[in-house]
């Protein structure tokens, strides 16, 4: 089939022509090839989005415990301090540059009181005052703590929708300036976080 051939296709033709030389080249033993025409990228996002569609939703109780009830509603152990930061990212799908984090600090003070209910306001303060700082490291390691959280509990394909994770998104201001935006975000789609009483 031509390349001309395959733009008059519709996204439904084009996956099922997809569908009939994935099979042909499987009854061949040639997967190999399959692997190629396809390339490792593109086969990472496709195991991602197969991950989807099995997703436990995340309840996160009163007294801000985080249970997944598709794995046999198995805590994430967190400590208050990776749930606030947690907290703060759910609250903001549109996502957060780090380097940014000084203006969420009010936010994230308020997420960390309420995580660490009999941990000292002052302490909470410094602790924050860390995780804001474009400076200090405190804010990769937290995320790094609440990946292996959820890396421990199920997949790597499906732990990448739970984690705070990059996204870079481009921004051209006429046609001499670029920029991009680093943003962290948590992927998990919003209908999945469930708030018990």
């Amino acid at each position: 089939m031509s390349r001309e051939e395959m733009n008059g296709l519709t996204a439904d033709e084009l996956a099922a022509t997809m569908r009939i030389a994935a099979t042909k080249l499987q009854e061949m033993g040639r997967t190999d090839l399959m692997l190629h025409a396809l390339g490792v990228p593109l086969l990472e996002e496709l195991r991602t989005e197969a991950a989807k569609g099995k997703l436990s939703p995340l309840v996160i109780t009163s007294d801000y415990r985080f249970f997944l009830p598709g794995y046999g509603n198995k805590e994430v152990e967190l400590q208050p301090v990776h749930k606030a930061v947690y907290l703060l990212f759910l609250a903001h799908p549109e996502g957060i540059e780090f380097k940014r984090l000084g203006n969420y600090r009010d936010e994230l003070t308020r997420y960390y009181m309420a995580t660490a209910r009999l941990m000292d306001k002052a302490k909470i303060e410094e602790s924050v005052d860390h995780l804001v700082n474009p400076l200090d490291n405190a804010i990769n390691e937290k995320c790094s703590r609440i990946k292996s959280a959820f890396s421990m509990l199920m997949d790597e394909y499906s732990a990448s929708y739970y984690v705070i994770s990059g996204h870079t998104k481009k921004h051209v201001a006429g046609s001499h300036r670029t920029w991009f935006e680093r943003l962290k975000v948590i992927t998990l789609p919003r209908h999945l976080v469930q708030y018990a009483p």
